[in-house]
């Protein structure tokens, strides 16, 4: 997980894009362009809080607790945006508890 070039972010359902580098992770693109409208558990990926569901593109992943992302889940797209560093431009839904809360209100003006 090196490396700064980013990668344009699409957040469907809420009609949010942002660039994030490779080297960070989805949950801290999302808090960076969305300001305080994301809420946000442990960080460590054992919360679940930040579950979302990766619909295209490619991403390194950390280490996510079982009791958040199943086996057949994580086969499936399905981790914690705590955990998901872009590789490459990426579509995901939120699934989390972070889905309730932000908004395409919040859908910053410019990237």
């Amino acid at each position: 997980m090196s490396g700064s070039a980013k990668h344009d972010v699409r957040i469907v359902d809420f009609d949010l894009q942002f660039a994030c580098p490779a080297n960070q992770s989805l949950l801290r693109g999302m808090e960076r362009v969305a300001a305080r409208a994301i809420p946000v558990g442990c960080r460590n990926g054992g919360c679940g809080v930040c579950k979302i569901e990766v619909l295209s593109g490619s991403y390194e992943k950390g280490r996510m607790s079982r009791a958040c992302v199943s086996a057949e889940e994580e086969e499936n797209g399905v981790a914690l945006a705590c955990k998901v560093f872009p590789q490459g431009d990426l579509t995901v839904r939120v699934l989390g508890k972070m889905g309730r809360k932000l908004a395409p209100a919040h859908t910053p003006a410019a990237r």
